[in-house]
């Protein structure tokens, strides 16, 4: 960054930051929000399918679960890892927040997060078996993807590393999900599957937040965005959906 060019032009032009101690207040707090979301998601995410490893109804699915759960824990570590350069508690953070906690099933928060921690608003609810686990871990999987392209790109450069790193092994996950979910094609009642398609669909799109936020600017212009939350999801939709198709399901 040249001597006299403001912090604020050097981001817009999409420069990036490096170390805590060249990182301003305001950029600083929305980074750690950044950073409490995804740990709190991949912590939560991880605790729920752990209850259901035991479930799969075979060596090879309790291995793919036992895997997910590993590589979700690992993901929130190398964020947490992060977290603790700016002054996080690391160790109390990842030990005091209760990351098996959920809402009632038919509970409705919309966009908003949950009383627990930063987790994304689908990430409080329960999981009801192993069939509803797979299929929405098809749903989230491939949402996760979509926002990892996103976050990949962040201003903050130790961040932005890590994020490429966590993207293949949650594409991965996604791919596991999809090869899970074919195979409960063959044994399961297909309205079934479908049923909790309807019902996780539009929690998984709420994890994508307001289409009218009303930050994005402010978080453009220090380089911590770069694709609305509607362009984000419409994405997320249009890749899922032909995922589904493909699989004789419906997102609608």
């Amino acid at each position: 960054m040249a001597d006299d060019m403001p912090l604020s032009d050097y981001l817009a032009q999409g420069g990036k930051l490096t170390s805590p101690s060249n990182v301003p207040p305001r950029y600083r707090a929305e980074l750690l929000k950044m950073m409490a979301s995804f740990v709190d998601s991949s912590l939560a995410g991880a605790a729920g399918f752990a209850d259901l490893i035991n479930a799969g109804p075979g060596i090879k699915e309790r291995i793919a679960a036992a895997r997910i759960v590993l590589e979700k824990t690992d993901n929130a570590d190398r964020v947490l890892r992060i977290m603790g350069e700016f002054g996080a508690d690391t160790d109390r953070y990842a030990n005091h927040h209760p990351w098996t906690a959920r809402l009632d099933r038919d509970a409705d928060i919309g966009t908003s997060r949950g009383e627990h921690d930063m987790r994304l608003s689908v990430l409080n609810y329960p999981i009801h078996g192993w069939a509803d686990a797979v299929v929405m871990n098809l749903l989230m999987g491939r949402a996760v993807v979509v926002q990892l392209g996103e976050l990949k790109r962040v201003s903050y450069q130790p961040l932005s590393e890590a994020f490429r790193a966590i993207l293949p092994v949650e594409e991965h996950h996604a791919a596991l999900a999809l090869e899970g979910v074919e195979r409960l094609l063959e044994t399961e009642d297909k309205a079934r599957l479908q049923a909790s398609v309807d019902y996780w669909w539009p929690r998984v799109a709420s994890s994508f937040g307001t289409t009218t936020s009303q930050k994005f600017d402010a978080l453009k212009a220090m380089g911590l965005r770069h694709t609305t939350n509607s362009e984000l999801r419409a994405r997320w939709e249009a890749e899922t959906g032909r995922a589904l198709e493909g699989l004789g399901l419906s997102s609608s």
